[in-house]
């Protein structure tokens, strides 16, 4: 790349001698080595370590169903086995928010572990909690008990611009303090490489594994981006890295400081980006004119949503949201993830051609703006373990939670006793104690707030219970 600076500098200044006029070209090298100095001691080491853990895995024998069919069973049946996995380590980066010890990382980095160990580029080493995780960003946020540790800058995401430099700071392969340098590829660039929210800062700066949950910093050494994830067909670097940008990451981080769980709003659409419409109706033999070939068409609106009580419809174009162009659909992303329900933004659409502007009030997955919490598991107040295999075999059961301790709350008023076996809860089968924490998480998040149960008592009687979750205060 130098090389070629240089040649574009001698050809401009040999036409100088034709036109003296011209200016004389601006140097635009750019020293990095100050964001590196101010950055990397905000960069943080995570050792990760996941025990090893007995698992109850289905199987068939093959040999069984074959002698099986000389004795009327047609069907082959399962069975389960346990295996013992081995304990794991494995590592990843995060950065130090906070000068009491709050620091953010990936998701994917933390989400499994039962050991966390923080490393600081002094070589200082503090065990670490999580505050709480948020798989929809792929966003954590870990503490450490330490003060006046160096807390990064954090800048505004949105005032990056493509081609600016910045620098990747992690701790790739296990090479601690790795600084890289880039420039911005691209913004607001979805992958489809997850079901969450995606509207990732792209950069060549090279991020490999290892880099995960570490620092985008911009050539003042302010932080824009976490480094989540890189493009490649070999799982090393080949050309691209993408981060997470401070617009999001900040907001999440707060919402998991001060409730335990995202406040996620929602514009209660279905859409799709105009370009990829007009394509598709191209496809079909039609020719659309929405009156622009930008902005997201809206393909369905959720019936108790935000959109509807603004009256949005279907057909509609969004083309600005609170006065900002909305071009892609990483773009709408976010800005509403950056919202929390309650919040009122404005909405400038395309109707037939015609611009319209009306105020929407974000709400949550629940369709209201009521403040939501992690459900409180003392209020539950029950202990599980898996079914032991002589009482799945006793029952003819494949899986089931044995009720091991039970204690006043919200289960023992439903009617459940010590003792009894937990199958399913709303449409989760409940093999494993993770189900039942799932289940009662995404029940929480949805619109009724209830446990749907099926269980079966030890002598093998079906039994159905319903535990509505508390309504959180506003």
């Amino acid at each position: 790349m130098t090389k070629h600076l240089i040649a574009s500098l001698v050809l401009a200044a040999g036409l100088c001698f034709s036109a003296p006029q011209a200016s004389v070209a601006q140097d635009t090298r750019v020293d990095l080595t100050y964001a590196a100095e101010k950055a990397v001691n905000s960069v943080v080491y995570i050792k990760v370590t996941t025990n090893a853990k007995v698992q109850t895995v289905p199987y068939n024998d093959p040999f069984q169903d074959f002698f099986s069919e000389f004795f009327g069973q047609s069907t082959p049946q399962q069975r389960e086995r346990k295996i013992q996995t081995p304990k794991r380590t494995g590592a990843g980066s995060g950065v130090i928010l906070t000068e009491d010890g709050y620091i953010v990382t990936n998701n994917h980095v933390v989400a499994d572990a039962d050991e966390l160990v923080v490393k600081l580029n002094d070589n200082r080493e503090f065990k670490s909690r999580i505050i709480g995780l948020d798989k929809t960003t792929d966003l954590a946020l870990i503490k450490v008990e330490e003060k006046g540790l160096p807390a990064i800058t954090v800048a505004n995401s949105d005032d990056v611009k493509l081609g600016e430099w910045v620098l990747a700071i992690g701790n790739p392969f296990s090479l601690t303090n790795t600084v890289t340098a880039g420039i911005i590829s691209a913004k607001a660039r979805t992958l489809g490489a997850s079901n969450g929210i995606e509207s990732f800062i792209q950069t060549d700066a090279a991020i490999n594994p290892g880099n995960s949950g570490g620092a985008l910093v911009n050539a003042r050494g302010e932080l824009v981006g976490i480094n989540a994830m890189l493009y490649s067909q070999t799982g090393s670097f080949s050309g691209y890295g993408f981060a997470i940008p401070t617009t999001i990451m900040t907001k999440v981080v707060d919402d998991l400081k001060n409730f335990g769980t995202v406040q996620r709003a929602m514009l209660g659409i279905q859409y799709t980006e105009v370009s990829n419409y007009i394509a598709m109706q191209h496809e079909k033999g039609n020719d659309p004119d929405l009156g622009t070939v930008t902005g997201l068409y809206i393909n369905e609106v959720t019936a108790d949503g935000a959109a509807a009580a603004a009256s949005l419809k279907q057909g509609d174009v969004i083309i600005k949201i609170d006065g900002k162009k909305i071009e892609k659909s990483g773009q709408l992303q976010e800005m509403i993830v950056a919202h929390r329900p309650g919040d009122v933004i404005k909405v400038t659409y395309l109707r037939e051609k015609k611009e319209y502007t009306t105020t929407v009030t974000l709400r949550n997955e629940q369709g209201t703006t009521t403040v939501l919490k992690s459900v409180d598991e003392d209020k539950l107040g029950i202990a599980l373990e898996e079914l032991p295999a002589k009482d799945k075999q006793a029952l003819s059961l494949t899986y089931g939670l044995l009720v091991k301790h039970i204690k006043p709350g919200k289960m023992q008023q439903a009617g459940i006793t010590k003792g009894l076996i937990l199958l399913q809860v709303n449409d989760r089968q409940l093999r494993t104690v993770e189900d039942w924490n799932e289940a009662v998480k995404q029940a929480n998040l949805s619109t009724d707030r209830v446990l749907w149960i099926r269980a079966k008592t030890q002598s093998g009687l079906n039994r159905s219970f319903t535990v509505e979750l508390d309504e959180e205060k506003k």
